[in-house]
Parts: structure tokens; C-alpha cells; sequence
């Protein structure tokens, strides 16, 4: 009886080595190192309702103007809620709190398309911002001349619609400090402060829109707010000082070397203590005053926090401000209301 053939083996498949990324596909990978986990789920949830072939480029121009990282644009709502609220002695008009809470977003979002075209050359040398659309050239220099444009296009129609003269004379110098901001820390060691004058510009704009006056109190809040955002600045610059030295950049932080630490605390103790001031001249009551022993207790925390200089400490100091402006506002609304 002849035997029968053995059965056939199947060829051992062979593993094809992986094909690097194309390069639109790969750079889409990379994400901005300080990107927030939750902020960056949402996108990804409202991108999976787009047309596949919008999803890159859509993620890109959302990464370029920081929908990934909101807290900034909340360290820009809550000192622009602080002068509404005081302007108005009570819970603001509808409309100046719509129109200057879609300002906030806007401009902030304005704001950051500039400051990455002005970083171009410096955000790939730093690991925090090398990921950056801009920078990992994924998204052009031109188009982000064209998102600023846009966008403060956008804020300016809805000054020009919906509020006064005074407010909009105001938005030019608004909108001056927004472009100058990105390109002050290659000329000088305060670009902080210059952050601090561009995201404050909103205090006066809230006043004249819903007082057609600037107050002694409303430049009184401006000053409290250059010192609020020189702080939460230089905390968020002491994150990068070391690769800032190296690219030629200039900050507060490396300004302030090693008496870092001591300078942040004479801020907060002046932040607070231009606050009380605001306070008293208002009068606002016990909320408020309480409100500003808890932003103590915060500043605290951070110094404490940062005392080994560590950049995740920093990082988290940097976004800890968060609560404290939201403490103020909380404690300037409670105090009003309570009249």
C-alpha cells in the first residue's frame, strides 16, 4: 500500500519589519510635553466626530492656540471676572460677561499662535515645547500669522458690536500687548511683566464697558494683576530656565538665579497686599478677606513645593494659581453679593 505524502506545512510566515510612520501621520504622534491628559481625551472624543481626513490638521491648529492646556486661559478669565464683577458692584450685565468671557478665549488663543511663531526657532531646543505644532513643523509659520488674525479679528468684532467707545479705544492698546508679549523675552529680562500688562489689559476694557470710566480701583486691580501673572510666569519660566539660558532666552527666572525663591514670596506678599488695598477701597466684606488668607495659604504651598527647584514641582506650582485667582473671585462675588 503506498504511503501517503506528508501533509504540506504552511510556510512560517515571515515578520515584515515595521515601516517607519509617514511623516504627516508620525508628527501627529508627538504631543506638546505639558499637555493636559483630560483636556487632550475631550479633543480626541470631539476629533472622532470629524471627517477622518480633518482630524490631523484640526488637532494641530487646536494644539497651536493650547485647547490642550486651558489653564492658561483661565489665569486670563479670573482677574478679567475680578473687574467685572467690581465694575459692576454686584453680578455683572449679560451682555459686557459674555463679550469679555469669549474675548478671554479668543485673544488667549490669539495670543498663543503668536508667541509660538515668535518661538519658532527657540521652542525645538526645549524639551517642554519641542512637541509643539509650530516647532515640529507641523503647522507653518503663515498659518499661524493667519490664526492670530483671525482670532483677534474675531475679538475685535465683538467689542466694536457690543460695547463703547472708551472699550474700544482701549482694545488698540489691547491688541498691541498681545503681538508685543511673544517677542519681548529676546530684549529683555521682564517679559513676564509685559505677559502681566497684556493679560491685565482686560481689567480697564471691563471697567470702561460696563462704567464708561477708569477708577483709581480699576488700575489699582491692573497693578495686582501684573504682579499675579509675574508670579505664576516666572514659576512656569523656572520649568525651562536651564534650556532658556542655553537658547538665548530671557525671563524673569533666570533673572532672578538663585534668590528665585525669596523674590516669588516678596511678590506674593505684595500681590496680596495690593489686593487688601483693592479691598478696603471698594469696601468689600469678610468673604473677600478671607478669600486673600487662602491665596496666602496657596502661595505657601508653592513655595514650599518649589524649594528643591524639581521642574514637575515648578510646573505644579505654575498651575496652583489657578485656584488662588479663582479664590479671589469667589471671594470678591460672595463679598458683593452680601451687601
Amino acid at each position: 500500500m503506498p504511503r501517503k505524502p506528508p501533509p504540506r506545512r504552511k510556510p512560517a510566515s515571515v515578520q515584515r519589519p515595521r515601516q517607519p510612520l509617514p511623516p504627516r501621520r508620525a508628527a501627529s504622534v508627538a504631543r506638546p510635553a505639558d499637555a493636559s491628559a483630560r483636556s487632550t481625551r475631550a479633543l480626541e472624543f470631539f476629533l472622532r466626530t470629524l471627517p477622518s481626513a480633518w482630524r490631523d490638521r484640526t488637532r494641530d491648529l487646536l494644539v497651536l492656540v493650547r485647547m490642550d492646556r486651558p489653564v492658561g486661559a483661565l489665569l486670563l478669565l479670573w482677574p478679567t471676572w475680578w473687574a467685572l464683577w467690581l465694575a459692576a458692584s454686584d453680578f455683572p450685565p449679560w451682555k459686557p460677561l459674555l463679550v469679555f468671557t469669549a474675548g478671554v478665549f479668543l485673544m488667549r488663543a490669539a495670543g498663543c499662535a503668536m508667541n509660538d511663531y515668535a518661538d519658532r526657532d527657540l521652542d525645538p531646543q526645549v524639551q517642554r515645547t519641542a512637541g509643539r505644532p509650530l516647532a515640529a513643523g507641523r503647522v507653518t509659520p503663515r498659518a499661524a500669522l493667519v490664526v492670530f488674525a483671525v482670532l483677534s479679528l474675531l475679538a475685535f468684532a465683538l467689542v466694536l458690536l457690543f460695547t463703547n467707545r472708551l472699550t474700544i479705544e482701549l482694545s488698540f492698546a489691547g491688541a498691541a500687548l498681545a503681538a508685543l508679549y511673544p517677542f519681548s523675552k529676546r530684549y529683555t529680562s521682564l517679559p513676564q511683566v509685559v505677559l502681566g500688562a497684556a493679560f491685565g489689559w482686560g481689567i480697564p476694557m471691563a471697567f470702561a464697558a460696563v462704567t464708561d470710566a477708569l477708577p483709581p480701583v480699576c488700575w489699582l486691580l491692573f497693578l495686582g494683576n501684573v504682579l499675579f501673572s509675574t508670579i505664576y510666569d516666572t514659576e512656569y519660566a523656572m520649568v525651562d530656565r536651564e534650556e532658556d539660558i542655553k537658547a538665548g532666552a530671557k525671563s524673569t527666572a533666570i533673572l532672578f538665579g538663585d534668590a528665585d525663591l525669596p523674590i516669588l514670596g516678596v511678590l506674593m506678599c505684595t500681590f496680596i497686599l495690593c489686593m487688601a488695598l483693592v479691598g478696603a477701597r471698594v469696601p468689600l466684606g469678610w468673604p473677600y478677606w478671607i478669600s486673600l488668607c487662602v491665596v496666602a495659604a496657596l502661595f505657601a504651598w508653592q513655595l514650599r513645593g518649589m524649594r528643591d527647584r524639581d521642574r514637575a514641582h515648578c510646573f505644579a506650582a505654575f498651575r496652583n494659581n489657578n485656584w488662588a485667582g479663582c479664590v479671589v473671585w469667589l471671594g470678591i462675588s460672595l463679598a458683593l453679593a452680601m451687601r
